[in-house]
């Protein structure tokens, strides 16, 4: 085959087929004779289906995922090749030769065996496969890619096939006659087994998962049944203390699962103890619903239990629930320690997702350092009270006695919230309540103790950023229950003062708990667990109680009863209807925790004209008058601030249209039309020459000219 050095004469290539491999194009040696890939041009369009096609290779099945990627923007180049890139990402075999075990080398293949007692066994997944191919956007034509495959066979280095039916040693059962168990079936089996499903159901899941690779087979019900059984058994006789000392299994645990740690800073005379948590499931979740979009802080968690506390980061998914994308275990919260991880997690994402960038970031703690997530993430800050309420809460119901001195207290707190906007003094109202309910000693003195030394900071932080919607509050709650039930189990009080041991925990049972949740949910399987997860949250809950259930009492609207949907249960009342700080007698409400009853209570008082704004609401309001306050000189500046307003408005409304819409095309139609820049308007005509099959060199050729017409042009001038 001759050897090119120009891509300017390839055709393009698109089969007719939906789903094609590197079997179905035709492959050109590019570049030296001392260095050359095989190459070939597609329309990029068709990039997807060629990598479903490279997946489906029936004597090597597997998946890709994307090792680096990188970006350019149109127009950054003064001068390129015929091979430049508009976008890069290099795809490389799932089954590839990253391994992070102990001595962090490559192990060769093997026949499969469990070791139990070695903890440090290499992931079965990681098989040393060089199978890996670049695809690059063209930056002349953006409407092409350029498939550079560097190497086609799914070998390891040693050039045996280390995976897939025809390898004899692969690790697995029976992989000479099955493919190999992949990533997702592994993982779902795993969390299948922590979460305490029980052996049959998971067994059955398990086959189903292997079928889909070959297909039905006696021998696949055997062999899956060992799997599971060993994977089982490995799993229960597994321990977070890889040694007795606590410091040095964390040390131990760190060196065999680098690929799911951002950051690490052992504790010495100089430095605190950090450890930065994320598993490569989370980072892609991250990178997925965190752009463009927002990130929540549930912070300083187990901080009086806990050897060290743990601060959690948080995404809301397709569903709006929180998703745990990050765990921080660490005693310091100084500035210059918070910015060191969150440098690191940000360059794991941009180096993963370049470009990526999130919109704003929620915090719930008045004491937490907001100028490192300024520098580090540069975009707004959110605050969310549900800390603040559910602490006050909590403690008003376990230290108060009688309904009606709980609602009432619940209340007065409420109302010195509120005087951030209603011009009431904080201070004085806080004298007046502390005066008022002085019989309440057990609450007065708990309230004296932890908050009135620190009340100004948090009203002045809660008047100074923007408030979050009821919405997020309820989903970093709903999260904050569920990780309290899971670590503050009784049957392990006495390892809570181990960091292993919360590792352990947050790396097996809990993030095994949300990946399952989220498989169920998009795959449509596991019935009873994506029916739980989609409950999970007291929004979704309150969305599902009809109108008819909600009377008020009366014109007053000091109370409001909501009427059970099963039959047998009492009505629950709601006081103080339509504010944040509104007080349900139901279980889960005296639990500390915002209930569906007070969300559905409160979306009914947003229709009525004499019910109080949500502070949410309120802050927005600030923001928008802030934006268009008239400047002291009534200069231009004015103009530009209220231009600001107005196009945020537009914005604001067209994102209800299409949140309240369920016609798409009906929200399409009314947007105005905008018109692309002449050029765009006359190439989208002209038949391209990459969908006819014709050779790139003359479309190169020309934009070349174009670009010196344009100099000279530019000299004469």
């Amino acid at each position: 085959m001759e050897i090119i050095e120009t891509i300017s004469c390839l055709p393009v290539q698109d089969p007719p087929e939906d789903e094609f491999s590197a079997a179905d194009l035709t492959w050109t040696k590019f570049g030296t004779a001392d260095r050359y890939d095989e190459v070939a041009v597609i329309p990029y369009n068709r990039v997807d289906t060629f990598i479903i096609g490279e997946c489906s290779n029936i004597e090597c099945p597997t998946r890709f995922h994307i090792e680096r990627g990188r970006k350019r923007s149109k127009g950054s180049l003064k001068e390129h090749k015929s091979d430049d890139y508009l976008e890069y990402k290099l795809y490389w075999c799932s089954f590839g030769p990253e391994n992070y075990g102990e001595g962090g080398s490559i192990l060769p293949s093997r026949r499969y065996r469990l070791n139990t007692r070695n903890r440090a066994a290499r992931p079965q997944s990681m098989r040393g496969c060089t199978c890996h191919f670049v695809v690059k956007r063209l930056y002349a034509l953006p409407s092409l890619a350029l498939i550079v495959y560097n190497d086609r066979r799914h070998v390891n280095k040693s050039g045996f096939l280390c995976h897939g039916p025809l390898d004899r040693d692969a690790i697995g059962p029976g992989a000479k006659k099955i493919p190999y168990i992949c990533n997702e079936i592994q993982q779902q089996t795993m969390s299948m087994i922590y979460l305490g499903i029980p052996e049959e159901n998971v067994l059955e899941k398990h086959i189903e998962g292997i079928q889909r690779y070959c297909g039905a087979d006696p021998k696949v019900n055997s062999l899956a049944s060992q799997y599971v059984q060993k994977m089982g058994m490995i799993i229960k006789r597994s321990t977070h203390e890889l040694d007795l000392d606590d410091q040095a299994s964390i040390r131990m645990w760190v060196e065999r699962n680098k690929k799911s740690i951002f950051f690490y800073q052992d504790n010495s005379e100089t430095d605190s103890f950090i450890l930065g948590i994320q598993t490569e499931w989370q980072l892609q979740q991250m990178i997925r619903f965190g752009h463009h979009s927002l990130i929540a802080a549930d912070s300083t968690f187990g901080i009086k239990r806990l050897k060290y506390p743990l601060s959690t980061l948080l995404v809301f998914d397709s569903r709006q629930h929180a998703l745990p994308v990050a765990w921080i275990i660490t005693r310091s919260f100084a500035k210059h320690d918070v910015a060191k991880w969150m440098k690191a997690l940000h360059e794991r994402a941009s180096s993963a997702e370049p470009g990526w960038k999130i919109n704003g970031f929620l915090i719930d703690d008045a004491a937490a350092e907001v100028d490192p997530i300024k520098d580090v993430f540069s975009c707004p800050i959110l605050f969310s009270l549900w800390r603040v309420r559910r602490s006050w809460l909590r403690n008003i119901v376990k230290k108060c006695s009688g309904i009606e001195v709980q609602r009432e207290i619940f209340k007065r707190l409420g109302r010195i919230v509120y005087s951030i906007w209603s011009g009431v003094n904080a201070l004085t109202a806080l004298e007046e309540l502390i005066h008022d309910f002085a019989d309440q000693s057990l609450f007065i003195q708990y309230f004296e103790a932890s908050w009135v030394p620190k009340i100004e900071m948090w009203l002045s932080m809660m008047g100074t950023l923007p408030i979050a919607s009821q919405e997020a509050s309820g989903a970093i709650e709903a999260y904050h229950v569920k990780l309290k039930a899971k670590l503050f189990d009784d049957s392990h009080l006495g390892a809570l003062q181990r960091v292993d041991w919360l590792v352990h925990k947050l790396t097996t049972e809990l993030h095994s708990s949300y990946w399952l949740d989220r498989y169920a949910d998009e795959s449509d399987s596991f019935k009873n667990v994506k029916e739980e997860y989609v409950a999970s949250t007291s929004w979704y809950r309150a969305s599902q109680i009809p109108d008819s259930a909600v009377s008020f009492d009366g014109e007053d609207r000091l109370f409001a009863k909501v009427a059970s949907q099963k039959d047998g249960n009492p009505a629950r009342v709601v006081w103080n209807p339509g504010s944040e700080f509104a007080f349900c007698d139901c279980l889960w409400s005296l639990q500390g925790n915002l209930c569906k009853h007070v969300i559905k209570v409160n979306f009914m008082c947003e229709s009525s004209p004499d019910s109080q704004p949500s502070m949410s609401f309120q802050s927005f309001k600030d923001v928008l008058v802030d934006i268009c306050k008239m400047p002291m000189d009534d200069s231009v500046a004015l103009d530009l601030s209220m231009a600001w307003t107005l196009q945020m408005v537009d914005q604001i409304k067209q994102l209800v249209e299409l949140k309240s819409s369920n016609d798409i095309g009906s929200v399409v139609n009314t947007l105005p039309l905008q018109w692309v820049s002449k050029k765009g308007r006359t190439s989208v005509g002209i038949p391209s020459a990459a969908c006819s099959g014709r050779p790139l060199d003359s479309q190169i050729t020309k934009t070349v000219k174009k670009s010196r017409k344009r100099k000279r042009i530019g000299r004469w001038r």
